[in-house]
């Protein structure tokens, strides 16, 4: 939430939350923004305090509210893409880098990149998605899709693409060579769903970048 209201304000959300999570009875260790949440415990956590809750009379409005916040991370991937290539996707290439819900595992449970997939799917996006090990399991759930092409590396996957997003901030993202991926896209932009790059960097290779809170 700090990370959407510091883009309205036209503020630095990372530098923000930086300076947030020096308060000590904070910390920083959960204090960056992104595409939302997922995996298997925390979404299931969630849910059944709300659902505790509601068997007990209590209406648990803070977590009803972490819900939507985490909807609104997710599903504002997908306005950023409208913004950058236009709400009329079709026939235009996205690459998505990262399925799972995060990095060093192949968990897809409650993963973003699911939902980010589905939603561009339905604009009439063609989407070429690569994750270093989660691609056999999305397979099982998006079968049959003809508009999803699993790539075998990021650069298979970021060939002749509109837009790239990141998904997933393994490491072999945040080392890959820019350079060589800006000039096999179709066209040089990037939505960075985790904040992995530096936006100075990026720009000066040639993107158009944009991350999370920025």
């Amino acid at each position: 939430a700090i990370a959407r209201l510091s883009e309205a304000t036209g503020a630095d959300g990372p530098s923000v939350l930086y300076g947030v999570g020096l308060d000590k009875r904070i910390g920083s260790s959960f204090l960056h923004a992104g595409a939302g949440y997922g995996g298997s415990c925390f979404p299931k956590d969630v849910k059944a305090l709300i659902s505790i809750a509601r068997q007990n009379n209590y209406d648990f409005g803070l977590l009803l509210e972490v819900e939507k916040i985490n909807r609104e991370a997710t599903e504002g991937i997908v306005e950023k893409a409208k913004n950058l290539i236009g709400n009329n996707m079709q026939d235009k290439k996205v690459a998505i880098f990262g399925l799972s819900f995060k990095p060093d595992t192949d968990d897809i449970r409650d993963a973003p990149a699911l939902i980010i997939i589905n939603k561009l799917l339905e604009k009439g996006a063609k989407i070429s998605a690569y994750d270093p090990i989660a691609i056999d399991n999305v397979k099982a759930v998006l079968k049959n899709r003809d508009s999803v092409h699993f790539a075998h590396d990021p650069f298979d996957a970021g060939k002749d693409a509109d837009l790239v997003i990141v998904v997933t901030e393994w490491n072999e993202f945040k080392e890959l060579d820019l350079e060589r991926l800006k000039t096999i896209m179709k066209k040089p932009i990037m939505i960075d769903g985790r904040n992995i790059y530096d936006p100075n960097l990026v720009r000066k290779i040639g993107f158009t970048y944009i991350g999370v809170g920025q």
